[in-house]
């Protein structure tokens, strides 16, 4: 059974090509998106391996299998997304972790106590560092959302829209969902200049002109509108190094090799609703 509602008709672009084999040929399918309460019986794999994507690289600092069982144990908060029906592997995911109340968890303070360091790393970050480093860990919701890259974005408004729904419907159940920020972990990336490129000599894009630092550019469109309801956000370097030829990798079809980075972004609690508004209307004028 969907969960609540379903986004009809959401068209996601493939890449298969046309007859006349052109990179710029492209069909577009409809697909029915369907949202579900996040269950164990079905879950744990779609749940762990979008979590793996999130945390890239550094995935392998933490136990996402405890993390994975930790959101399946509370299934009335955060959604799945699915196409073709409720014993599949979720496309999507939007769930959360109360910071404060499983800070005793080994693997959630391992995570809590990585988000630190990344904070102290970055003067932009300084307000996240703050709130982590005190002598009791404040309220702080982490916010963790993933999808398949060829899931669009217009799946991502209902899912908060529904979070928002159950955390109300918690707080009057007296359960701990009573928080003061939110934490939303998220990816962003750079370009850089190719290996490949510069080993078989060829033409090079040109690097752009403007400054120094290399310009921050999203996979996920909804964190360009959450930073404007942000108290602090920005990207910060994985732990794990990967050899000059892992931006290669994630070339995707372009002429820049891409470096991924983490992204935080810190929201006060009661400007989140006015945020997951903001983002239903940025991506409807978008589409």
């Amino acid at each position: 059974m969907g969960k609540r509602k379903s986004l009809n008709g959401a068209k996601a672009e493939t890449s298969q090509s046309g007859e006349s084999g052109s990179d710029e040929d492209f069909d577009m399918l409809d697909v029915e998106f369907e949202w579900f309460d996040p269950q164990p019986a079905y879950d744990f794999h779609g749940i762990k391996t979008l979590l793996q994507q999130l945390f890239d690289v550094d995935a392998q600092l933490f136990d996402l299998s405890a993390l994975t069982d930790l959101i399946l144990a509370q299934p009335l908060l955060g959604s799945t997304v699915k196409v073709d029906g409720n014993e599949t592997d979720a496309y999507a995911f939007l769930s959360l972790i109360n910071l404060q109340e499983h800070k005793d968890k080994s693997f959630v303070s391992k995570i809590i106590d990585y988000l630190r360091q990344k904070a102290a790393s970055s003067s932009v970050h300084s307000p996240i560092a703050e709130l982590l480093s005190g002598p009791d860990t404040p309220p702080i919701a982490l916010v963790l959302t993933e999808r398949l890259i060829n899931v669009p974005s217009e799946v991502t408004p209902p899912m908060y829209s529904m979070l928002l729904e159950e955390i109300q419907w918690a707080l009057e159940e007296k359960e701990p969902y009573h928080f003061s920020h939110y934490l939303i972990l998220s990816k962003t990336y750079t370009e850089v200049v190719s290996k490949l490129d510069e080993e078989d000599d060829r033409p090079k894009k040109k690097k752009k002109s403007g400054g120094s630092s290399p310009t921050v550019l999203y996979f996920h469109p909804e964190d360009e509108v959450f930073e404007r309801h942000a108290i602090c956000h920005g990207p910060y370097n994985y732990s794990t190094k990967q050899d000059e030829g892992h931006s290669d990798s994630k070339r995707a079809f372009q002429e820049m090799g891409i470096k991924p980075l983490g992204h935080m972004i810190l929201v006060e609690a009661e400007k989140l609703e006015e945020a997951v508004k903001d983002i239903a209307e940025y991506l409807k004028s978008q589409g």
